[in-house]
């Protein structure tokens, strides 16, 4: 099936509100609210028809600055790819020249607002973190000489601008994971960062922490687990059918791969980016790719509709000597 090519742009204003517009009966979503923006001309550059674009729409002359997100979305019978540009500046006051209405949305609210499938993981790409930390078990030893360089590693690793980590401690004694849970999450509070449980919904619940289901956890849901007020609940994926489960769900993010081989899975081969894209179009959470991944892959991600990248290796600071 051909694929639409459309672009759209994120106009801030000087208080940090960004501009939605709604969309007019006789056209698909309507009364849907959506980034402003349009359908590319054949052999039209992605700049030049978002210009045109919002000039046609909003009256304004404006300065196209750097990419945010390219969103594959496939909807029943067709396939678009929402290319979405920040915008620098602009010249005019904008305004519904076709009849629509217009809103400025502080950044925290704009997830209150229905929007198209394809203009959800825009919002996520807006205001939430581009990385996603998963933790490795402490090194091999006594635990009081350990877990400290490993809570030392983790505070680096915060410093780096982490905001959101998966607390992943396979193979330790429930009582010190318990006490490393305890420690992580009061580093995570205090640099900002959002922590996550892998699998373990009592611990999280207990820490008021958020929940990562591995993918065998998922498909035995049937319901979004109970977690504290605001807590994320997200999930690992490997297919298109986990994908829409994790949807089905409620489940905030997720991460899907893997991507690239890892040293981790010797022999075995990742997805590749296009494959990601394809489960990309599938479902409208936002999506880390994971799988030999390290924060020179954000950008490409982001090319390919992910809202960044997880990984461990890759974004696991060493403990400062």
């Amino acid at each position: 099936m051909k694929v639409t090519e459309v672009v759209a742009g994120v106009l801030s204003d000087a208080r940090g509100r960004v501009l939605l517009t709604r969309r007019t009966v006789n056209r698909d979503f309507a009364g849907l609210w959506e980034f402003p923006g349009g359908k590319r001309e054949p052999g039209e550059e992605a700049d030049a028809a978002l210009a045109r674009e919002l000039h046609e729409e909003l009256g304004i002359n404006a300065t196209i600055g750097a990419p945010l997100i390219t969103v594959p979305q496939a909807y029943p019978g067709k396939r678009l790819r929402l290319d979405v540009r920040r915008i620098a500046r602009w010249r005019g006051v904008p305004r519904g020249r076709e009849g629509q209405a217009l809103a400025w949305v502080p950044l925290e609210k704009l997830h209150t607002y229905a929007m198209p499938p394809a203009d959800i993981p825009v919002v996520a790409a807006l205001h939430q973190p581009d990385r996603y930390l998963v933790t490795p078990p402490p090194a091999a030893g006594v635990a009081a000489l350990v877990d400290g360089p490993w809570l030392e590693a983790l505070d680096a690793s915060l410093a780096t601008g982490i905001a959101r980590v998966q607390l992943r401690l396979p193979g330790l004694e429930p009582a010190r994971v318990r006490t490393l849970a305890a420690a992580a999450l009061e580093r995570c509070q205090r640099a900002g960062a959002e922590l996550l449980v892998n699998g373990d919904a009592e611990l999280a619940r207990e820490l008021g922490a958020g929940l990562h289901l591995r993918a065998a956890q998922l498909a035995a849901l049937g319901e979004r687990p109970q977690l504290a007020d605001g807590a994320a609940l997200a999930a690992s994926c490997h297919d298109a059918g986990e994908l829409l489960h994790a949807a089905r769900l409620g489940c905030d993010f997720c991460v899907a791969g893997p991507v690239m081989a890892t040293e981790s899975h010797p022999g075995q081969k990742g997805i590749g980016w296009a494959r990601f894209a394809e489960l990309r179009e599938g479902v409208a959470l936002p999506m880390y790719a994971i799988g030999g991944m390290g924060a020179g892959d954000i950008e490409v991600a982001r090319r390919h509709g992910g809202q960044g990248i997880a990984a461990i290796r890759g974004l696991w600071a060493q403990a400062p000597r």
